[in-house]
């Protein structure tokens, strides 16, 4: 069995994430505790209670979920000391890239949650200054999508899955492109609830300013080799990766790229970790052979088997 793990990113949030593993692992408890001092401020109680529109501000959803991710981890550590069977790679979706980083020994978690906080104030001031969103496509391919883009001013920012692709641009193009794919073949568009046109050359601003906080960061060499979003090649140097994360911002996530490279390295399992099962969804679509086992509530950790080979 050849492993990686893949941690969600923004959208998988939810009011509670994380107050079954806070209530049921003290490992858990201490991930919020540290992210709560790191921080400032008791992002575990807007985990926990909420309220949700706050909780989905890009500034608090980002450093939220790599916390319940970081949670899931340490919770698997108090199940059993010998923790998950090895992973071949690692990787995550947009914002769950950092976590992966922790597990490629890269960054720690401090560190990462601080970023992960400062990541999304800058891309929601990115937004403010030069207004977009995202829409999902289902149903049109990715040929025809990229030829909408092209015509209306948009960006192909995700490509998840062959049914699922995410558009991102200004609001008035958007609603162009969303229109134009529906004209093509496109069975529904979804309006994303964001702050901005994510993974898009309109998130500049926050390219500068997150280029300066990640020179003061001394970054590792990976343990264990990072599948990069943008290229859906793995990142064997700290160099690499501190790269991959100012081009992120700016340039699509590659997800269904990744799958297929680990896919075609030899990965037959993907533990998804973190709340939700988005990933796992997406996987499944674009391989239905391979098996996903989600991480992401007390429940599943407490059930655990052991998964070692």
């Amino acid at each position: 069995m050849k492993v990686a793990y893949v941690f969600p990113g923004q959208g998988s949030q939810k009011v509670g994430m994380g107050r079954d593993l806070y209530d049921s692992f003290p490992a858990a408890k201490a991930v919020f505790e540290q992210a709560d001092e790191v921080l400032g401020f008791p992002l575990s109680r807007l985990c926990f209670e909420g309220p949700e529109d706050e909780l989905r501000l890009t500034i608090n959803a980002q450093p939220a979920l790599a916390t319940v991710n970081q949670a899931c981890l340490q919770a698997v550590q108090d199940v059993d000391s010998n923790g998950l069977p090895p992973a071949a790679f690692v990787t995550g979706h947009s914002l769950g890239e950092y976590i992966a980083l922790v597990v490629a020994g890269v960054l720690d978690f401090t560190t990462v949650v601080y970023l992960a906080r400062e990541r999304g104030r800058l891309m929601y001031e990115a937004g403010l200054a030069k207004p977009g969103g995202m829409a999902a496509v289902i149903g049109l391919n990715e040929v025809s999508l990229a030829e909408v883009c092209e015509e209306t001013g948009t960006w192909l920012a995700n490509v998840n899955c062959p049914s699922q692709l995410v558009i991102s641009g200004a609001k008035e193009s958007l609603a162009k492109a969303a229109e134009l794919a529906k004209a093509r073949g496109a069975k529904r568009t979804i309006s994303l609830s964001v702050s901005g046109a994510f993974h898009t050359p309109l998130m500049q601003s926050a390219v500068s300013g997150m280029a300066e906080i990640l020179n003061t960061i001394s970054f590792r060499e990976p343990c264990i080799p990072v599948v990069a979003n943008t290229t859906a090649e793995p990142m064997t140097s700290a160099r690499e990766i501190k790269m991959e994360l100012l081009r992120q911002l700016c340039q699509g996530v590659q997800w269904q790229r990744c799958v297929e490279y680990m896919v075609s390295d030899g990965v037959t399992t993907f533990i998804e970790i973190g709340p939700g099962q988005v990933l796992s969804g997406l996987i499944k679509r674009i391989n239905t052979d391979v098996k996903t086992i989600n991480i992401g509530d007390a429940s599943a950790i407490k059930n655990l088997v052991n998964l070692s080979p």
